[in-house]
């Protein structure tokens, strides 16, 4: 699934989130975030986790092109 970066950091920055806490509230090694961020697309299992993690429903971190 094609995840929009832009709009993560967007709900990251509202909750003065870094990339180091969505890592931990997930329970992955950081360098998967940036992997992620980098890729821009993530299993649907990982978009969930993602989602989650910012407790916002999944469609809200997903490019436009999922739907």
């Amino acid at each position: 699934m094609e995840i929009d970066v832009k709009k993560i950091k967007i709900i990251m920055a509202r909750r003065k989130m870094s990339n180091k806490a969505l890592a931990e509230r997930m329970g992955i090694s950081q360098q998967n975030i940036g992997v992620w961020f980098r890729k821009k697309t993530v299993l649907p299992e990982t978009a969930g986790k993602i989602a989650e993690a910012l407790e916002v429903d999944v469609t809200e971190i997903l490019a436009d092109s999922n739907f």
